[in-house]
C-alpha cells in the first residue's frame, strides 16, 4: 500500500483507505440496502479511486462479507462475557436493545443477497449459530434441564423482535424481553423448598387438624 493515495477528486489522500471504505459500506449499506449501493457510490464517499477500492477487496462481494464481520466479531461480548450478572442475567441482557434497534445487519444481508453460497450469507449463518451456541452455553451455565432447546428458542425469539422493529418501527425487544423470562424461568429447574433453620431432622407431615 502505497503511502498517499488519490481520491475521485484528485486529492490526495492519507492512509486509511480501508477503514474509509469500510465506513462508507456501514452507513450505505445500512441506510439504503446492499443491492441499492454500487462501487461508484461507495468510493465517492470514501473519498478513494475505484483501483484502491479494490486493491483492498477484490470484489463487493468480498467487501459485504467483511462489512458483516465488522458489526461484532466476538459474538456479543458486551452480554455474553459479562461478569457481574448471573446467568439468567445474561440470558435477558441480550435482549436489551434500543428501541432504536435497526434490522439485524445479517438478517439484511441473507434477505437482499438470496444466494446462500454467498460469501456474506454464509458469514450470516455462521453469525447465527455463533449466537445461538452462547445462548446455549449460557443457559447451561443458568442450569436448564434443556439448554440446546432454550439457546434455540432465544436466538429465535431475538432475530424476530428485531424483524418485527424493522417492520413496525417501534420497539419490540421489550415484549421479547418478557416472553424470555417466561422461557427461561419454565426451562430452569424449580429451587428446592427451604427448611426452617430450627429443624431438626426430616420434615415430618403434619398432624391433621381436628375437625
Amino acid at each position: 500500500m502505497t503511502e498517499l493515495e488519490k481520491g475521485p477528486s484528485g486529492r490526495r489522500r492519507g492512509r486509511g483507505a480501508r477503514e474509509r471504505i469500510l465506513g462508507a459500506s456501514q452507513q450505505l449499506f445500512r441506510d439504503q440496502g446492499i443491492n441499492r449501493t454500487g462501487m461508484d457510490q461507495l468510493c465517492a464517499v470514501a473519498q478513494v479511486s475505484k483501483r484502491t477500492a479494490y486493491q483492498h477487496f477484490t470484489s463487493k462481494d468480498d467487501l459485504v462479507a467483511e462489512y458483516l464481520r465488522r458489526f461484532d466479531p466476538d459474538v456479543m461480548p458486551e452480554v455474553f462475557d459479562r461478569t457481574d450478572l448471573t446467568p439468567r442475567e445474561r440470558l435477558l441482557a441480550a435482549f436489551d436493545m434500543p428501541a432504536s434497534t435497526p434490522l439485524c445487519p445479517y438478517i439484511g444481508a441473507a434477505v437482499e443477497l438470496h444466494d446462500p453460497d454467498h460469501p456474506a450469507a454464509q458469514y450470516a449463518r455462521d453469525y447465527k449459530k455463533a449466537i445461538a451456541a452462547r445462548l446455549t452455553e449460557t443457559a447451561r451455565e443458568a442450569g436448564a434441564t434443556e439448554p440446546e432447546q432454550l439457546g434455540e428458542q432465544l436466538a429465535l425469539l431475538i432475530d424476530g423482535a428485531s424483524a418485527r422493529t424493522r417492520v413496525l418501527n417501534s420497539g419490540s425487544f421489550p415484549t421479547a424481553a418478557a416472553i424470555a423470562a417466561i422461557l427461561i424461568d419454565n426451562a430452569l429447574p424449580a429451587s428446592p423448598p427451604r427448611q426452617s433453620s430450627d429443624a431438626t431432622g426430616p420434615a415430618q407431615d403434619a398432624p391433621p387438624r381436628g375437625r
